[in-house]
């Protein structure tokens, strides 16, 4: 974690502790990462060294956490709602994509920190995944073949309402959610679009949620999530 300026995903926290440690008499990897998350727990239970500041992040016990950012900060706003998209993702247990890998979720963290696929799947034809990598975040189905379950498209100016719905609808045949994600000032303008040609006609897929609402789900989980590694 000083390694990492005091804060570090579990992504990186894997990557690179073999610098310190050796976990070579782990025959899986599934068991030195439980084996790290272990310590990483107890050493927070007991009020030690780290503390937890996300679903998967985690920082030095005396580290001063960013302020999040302000709706009016439209660009903080839109990669840091793409952060709390992966990290509820991965929560849920889906492999998590974002276009944005280089923006910054909070706390120098950038998204691909968070993001467990680099690229697409190859899971239909090539003109589909070209407009899927484009969207902010897709969550796939770790189990079987890899698709597409659920997106989520960041809209921070209503200008860009049209290429969200238009990227995402290239998903229709596939079982797939839809969500649009913006300030609830944003919510009339969308039901207005949805009931337009061509989206009325599968207008249900579509859902939006407030930033307000996305991210009081997410710190809920947090808050949630701390509670319970401390209690089983």
């Amino acid at each position: 974690m000083e390694d990492s300026n005091g804060v570090a995903t579990l992504q990186i926290l894997y990557k690179n502790i073999g610098k310190y440690r050796d976990y070579s008499h782990y025959k899986r990897d599934a068991d030195w990462q439980a084996a790290l998350r272990g310590h990483l727990y107890r050493e927070i239970r007991n009020n030690r060294n780290f503390k937890r500041i996300g679903l998967a992040i985690y920082a030095l016990q005396d580290y001063k956490e960013e302020v999040k950012p302000r709706k009016e900060e439209k660009q903080r706003m839109h990669s840091f709602v793409e952060g709390v998209c992966l990290e509820l993702g991965n929560l849920e247990k889906f492999a998590t994509y974002t276009a944005d890998p280089s923006a910054v979720f909070r706390d120098g963290i950038p998204l691909d920190h968070l993001a467990t696929l680099k690229e697409v799947p190859q899971f239909t034809y090539p003109e589909i995944i070209n407009e899927v990598k484009r969207i902010d975040v897709v969550w796939f189905n770790m189990k079987g073949l890899m698709f597409p379950k659920k997106v989520f498209e960041v809209v921070d100016s209503i200008g860009t309402l049209s290429d969200a719905l238009n990227r995402s609808s290239q998903l229709i045949a596939f079982n797939v959610d839809f969500f649009i994600l913006g300030p609830k000032e944003h919510f009339s303008k969308f039901e207005q679009k949805i009931s337009l040609e061509p989206y009325t006609n599968f207008r249900d897929k579509y859902k939006f949620k407030s930033y307000d609402d996305i991210v009081n789900y997410y710190e809920k989980a947090v808050v949630y999530n701390v509670a319970r590694k401390g209690f089983i």
